[in-house]
């Protein structure tokens, strides 16, 4: 089975105000991207307990972040055309609308629930796939890639029939 693209993104925190900082992906083949963010000038909200999870100070993002533009244009790039999946629809599509309204330029690829590739019976494993592909790979932070990369080799796993 041909695995499709993961796209995963740490942000500012959650809810109202929250933005993009790193956005990252998997593609079908296996090769990685990822990027910081530099904050828009009117992107202020910050929480400590997400960057306590995700290890990005907002001082990282402002000395080696690419603008909103560089990184809606490379994501346009690179996944055009596609249907790219994420574990957290409803946040990522927000955050990725955030981008892209600031970019100024329109989304080229499609980003759909990865929960939606799953039967009800994956989709009990899930949870615990997921723990164990990213104990195994030794990750203990969250980073965009390296959760997209875990996220596609756990759905890999559950399509292949591997106990977790």
């Amino acid at each position: 089975m041909q695995l499709p693209a993961i796209l995963d993104i740490e942000a500012s925190g959650f809810g109202r105000g929250s933005y993009p900082i790193e956005i990252g992906f998997c593609s079908g083949e296996g090769a990685l991207f990822c990027g910081l963010i530099v904050p828009e000038p009117e992107w202020q909200h910050w929480d400590a307990s997400a960057e306590a999870l995700h290890g990005i100070s907002r001082e990282l993002l402002l000395r080696h972040g690419k603008s909103v533009r560089w990184m809606a244009e490379q994501l346009n790039t690179r996944l055009a055309g596609q249907t790219v999946y994420c574990d957290g629809w409803g946040q990522d599509y927000s955050w990725l609308s955030r981008l892209y309204d600031a970019a100024g330029l329109a989304l080229r690829f499609k980003l759909d629930d990865l929960r939606g590739l799953l039967n009800e019976a994956e989709a009990l494993r899930w949870r615990g796939v997921v723990d164990v592909v990213r104990q195994r790979q030794r990750l203990t932070r969250h980073r965009a890639s390296s959760d997209a990369r875990v996220l596609q080799m756990a759905l890999g796993e559950i399509k292949n029939g591997v106990a977790a």
